[in-house]
């Protein structure tokens, strides 16, 4: 008999998040409660300084809690090593950035295999077949050869989008994923996005504009580091 907790993939109880800046303490989380179930598509929002990034930052493994539990696929991550913190990262989670984080002086082909030369006993040739078929999936089948500054910006970010999906990951979090594109190039990472959240996956997105939430299933509002809404 399926259990309700089955379908959740992330689960925060009592969340905060304490930063030290000389001899202030500044607490960005609050005792944060969340659940965000499988192939959920979710949208966090809220005014700057909120807790948006520091939420996004806790989900994504790229920071712990100061206190409070978050359990992701049923495991308590208090317990993970800095190590399987970093297996996590990488094998668990895909991120998709603003500023698309592509490394320059290397091919669109290699940007996506990146996140597989960190991969133990990964099968180098079924992952480049992955990589090729992840860029025909979002219109990039053409530009292989070429290097992030000969591409545009929703080009760019289509890239980091194949990136993020190459070792399958449970999560993909996206964080405003389209501030530095145009109006035409939004719509298009956009509609990649719910094409891929349709084929099942999960998706946690950060953004401030109403209109990008409307594409999701769910908006989480943030406030002075709790969630209101």
């Amino acid at each position: 008999m399926k259990k309700e907790n089955d379908d959740v993939l992330i689960r925060l109880k009592g969340v905060t998040k304490d930063y030290d800046i000389g001899e202030i303490k500044i607490r960005a989380l609050r005792g944060v409660d969340l659940d965000i179930k499988k192939g959920e598509f979710a949208a966090i929002m809220g005014p700057s300084g909120c807790g948006k990034s520091t939420l996004m930052h806790i989900l994504g493994f790229l920071a712990r809690p100061t206190d409070g539990e978050y359990n992701f696929e049923g495991r308590d991550s208090s317990k993970f090593t800095d190590d399987e913190l970093a297996e996590m990262r990488n094998l668990n989670i895909g991120f998709i950035f603003q500023a698309f984080n592509l490394l320059p002086r290397t091919t669109v082909l290699d940007n996506v295999l990146l996140p597989t030369y960190y991969t133990p006993d990964i099968d180098h040739a079924a992952a480049k077949k992955k990589a090729l078929h992840l860029l025909d999936q979002v219109g990039l089948s053409h530009r292989l050869a070429n290097h992030p500054n000969q591409l545009s910006g929703g080009e760019q970010q289509r890239v980091a989008i194949a990136r993020a999906l190459i070792n399958d990951p449970s999560l993909i979090m996206a964080d405003e994923p389209t501030g530095n594109l145009d109006s035409r190039a939004t719509i298009e990472i956009m509609d990649i996005l719910t094409a891929l959240h349709h084929q099942g996956n999960t998706i946690v997105m950060v953004t401030h504009e109403p209109e990008l939430a409307e594409y999701t299933d769910r908006v989480i509002m943030m406030n002075d580091g709790v969630v209101v809404k």
